[in-house]
């Protein structure tokens, strides 16, 4: 592979730019520090566009400041981002933390590999994180040694979790796959009409817009409605909703005209 670009998100600076500094102490490690995921997200857009993508994000499991301007990158062999000047005003679904920016940048980006620094064990995060793509989970504590390690293994598609995670993780693993197959159970006692009017709740559609989408009259549609909550064992539509995600039900995209009601 030659060198190995690597991008640090991390909205604490020193944090930020001492792991950089170690990291680009490598004969063929690359390195970046940005401090935002606002910047990680432009830093990756760029570096793709250039044809120097990277290969490795490691991103703070707990970056709270997704628009903050980006922190400056390591000095001596670490590479500089010169990063746009930043919009006034964050982006409507700017990452409550870095697990969430980790699952966008690797639906942008799927050769990108992640791994999550944390300051704690966590298997609930830690579910999360492998779930939304990420290769890895590194205490902040960790050496350097280990988390190089972790980063070489990724890059060989290999999972890296403390062993001290793995009995919780594989338990919180278990819990997810018990708490979908209810779920789907739940949702394969409804009819079609139903399934789709479920689809139409899980894209945001109000009463109205199910209607007009599926060609049947609003109090058709409230009927329906009123069924799939019934059925799903749910008192809200957002509860439904929240149900039909673990099932894996997607929103509603084209939906054909129905032959009736």
């Amino acid at each position: 592979m030659g060198r190995v670009r690597v991008l640090v998100v991390d909205d604490h600076r020193i944090f930020a730019e001492a792991l950089a500094t170690a990291l680009a102490a490598e004969p063929d490690v690359e390195v970046a520090a940005v401090g935002s995921a606002t910047a990680a997200e432009r830093a990756l857009r760029r570096a793709a566009a250039e044809g120097r993508a990277f290969h490795v994000m490691l991103v703070d499991a707990d970056l709270t400041d997704p628009a903050a301007p980006p922190r400056a990158a390591a000095p001596d062999r670490a590479a500089r981002l010169p990063e746009p000047p930043l919009p006034r005003t964050p982006p409507a679904d700017a990452a409550p933390d870095g697990i969430t920016l980790a699952a966008r940048c690797r639906a942008a980006h799927p050769d990108l590999r992640v791994v999550v620094l944390a300051g704690a064990d966590d298997p609930s995060r830690a579910v999360r994180a492998l779930q939304a793509g990420a290769g890895g989970w590194v205490a902040k504590e960790s050496s350097l040694g280990r988390l190089l390690a972790v980063v070489r293994g990724v890059l060989r598609d290999e999972t890296h979790l403390p062993p001290t995670l793995l009995t919780g993780v594989v338990r919180e693993l278990t819990a997810v796959r018990r708490d979908r197959t209810e779920s789907e159970r739940l949702v394969e006692t409804l009819t079609p009409r139903e399934q789709q009017v479920l689809r139409c709740m899980v894209a945001g559609l109000g009463r109205q817009a199910v209607a007009d989408r599926l060609y049947l009259s609003p109090h058709t549609v409230r009927t329906h409605m009123q069924n799939v909550l019934g059925k799903l064992g749910v008192h809200s539509t957002l509860a439904a909703v929240a149900l039909a995600r673990r099932a894996g039900v997607g929103p509603a995209e084209t939906v054909p005209a129905p032959a009736g009601g």
